[in-house]
């Protein structure tokens, strides 16, 4: 004790919260190192968590009396060590060393991000996250995802459903954009209990610009690269009673060889190819434009016979002087097709990335951040 036995507890000069020793603390338990007088020489604060050390910034009041870290919430998963030095109000100085350890929670969340790190797409590409459990916060998840570019334009997010986020700009990328993904949800409470665990940023570009456009009526793509047309490939679309979605759909996988089974998309047993080759997915649903063997030659240009993909010629085991191998050679993922005069509705805008077919309006109203 202090008074006139001697000079006070370092306790009693310095105040901390939380309390030495505390487990389990809550993010929002608020962290403060207090004198009741006198003033804090100095206030050293250190956060460890997986297995590495990082300081805490964080100001002194004024009036000297008063240290809180700049942000006031505390990770989770962490054990904060705390040293403080102060002079009281009769000019004596004291020390103090305090530990406390956060909540680990039982439940996190991560969101699985498209395009891959460091890769180079086409100019129509979405950025999307899909998370592995459903986000009742979807706000504070929305604040925590940053998306940028250089050179900048403005690009705004999009919730579809509760587990998903795409962002774009209004209008195309630019070629040669690089883009800048931050996830910062770590101890982000995305549902009651459920916490992020991602502090990671992912980097991509934009390569040329590819837009092909497919005309169900005329039998046709038109493959253009950066605004010139580079040649017209006779195409054939889906047949009347199976045709394909109208409106901008953008490529998310490329494979040099597939199986396509009919069960898998919604038909019954008409078709099960074990090897289509040169397969571009432009739909989760199941919607591809790949080379096409097994059709004759002279169908292509001429009539739609597909159960909804768009076909191009080639060879089995998939030739690289076809139409199929010419037009996969020369495409990346995130390529715009976009097909018109089909007898079948729009495309939805979270079948694959589809929300280049939505307005900016519409667009910009599907933030959680009002």
């Amino acid at each position: 004790m202090g008074g006139a036995f001697g000079p006070p507890a370092p306790e009693e000069v310095i105040h901390v919260a939380p309390d030495d020793g505390s487990k389990n603390v809550r993010p929002d338990a608020g962290l403060r190192v207090r004198v009741p007088d006198g003033r804090l020489e100095s206030v050293k604060v250190v956060m460890s968590q997986d297995a590495r050390e990082s300081p805490v910034p964080g100001r002194v009041s004024a009036d000297g009396l008063t240290w809180k870290p700049d942000d006031e919430r505390l990770a989770l998963a962490a054990k904060y060590t705390v040293d403080a030095v102060a002079v009281d109000g009769d000019g004596r100085r004291s020390a103090r060393h305090t530990t406390f350890t956060t909540y680990v929670p039982e439940e996190r969340f991560i969101g699985y991000v498209a395009p891959e790190d460091r890769s180079t797409v086409g100019t129509g590409m979405i950025v999307s996250l899909a998370f592995n459990r459903k986000i009742v916060h979807r706000a504070a998840v929305e604040r925590a995802v940053r998306v940028t570019s250089r050179p900048a334009v403005e690009i705004r997010p999009h919730w579809f459903g509760d587990s998903r986020l795409d962002f774009r700009p209004e209008h195309y990328w630019k070629p040669g954009t690089r883009v800048t993904v931050e996830l910062r949800l770590r101890d982000v409470e995305g549902a009651p209990g459920v916490y992020g665990l991602q502090h990671r940023t992912f980097t991509f570009t934009i390569g040329r610009s590819q837009v092909s456009v497919v005309d169900a009526s005329r039998h046709t793509m038109q493959v253009r690269r950066d605004g010139e047309l580079l040649t017209t490939v006779p195409i054939t679309a889906g047949a009347p009673k199976t045709t394909t979605y109208n409106g901008k759909m953008v490529i998310t996988e490329m494979l040099e060889v597939t199986r396509m089974d009919s069960r898998t998309v919604g038909f019954g047993g008409e078709y099960d190819i074990p090897d289509v080759p040169h397969a571009i997915r432009l739909t989760d649903s199941g919607t591809f434009l790949h080379g096409n063997y097994w059709t004759e030659p002279e169908v292509f240009g001429r009539r739609n016979v597909s159960h909804g993909c768009i076909g191009l010629r080639d060879v089995k085991g998939g030739g690289a002087d076809t139409p199929a191998g010419w037009f996969f050679d020369r495409s990346l993922v995130g390529d715009v097709v976009e097909v018109v005069n089909s007898k079948d509705k729009k495309v939805a805008a979270d079948n694959g990335l589809g929300g280049w077919n939505m307005s900016w309006k519409e667009w910009t109203a599907g933030s959680a951040v009002k």
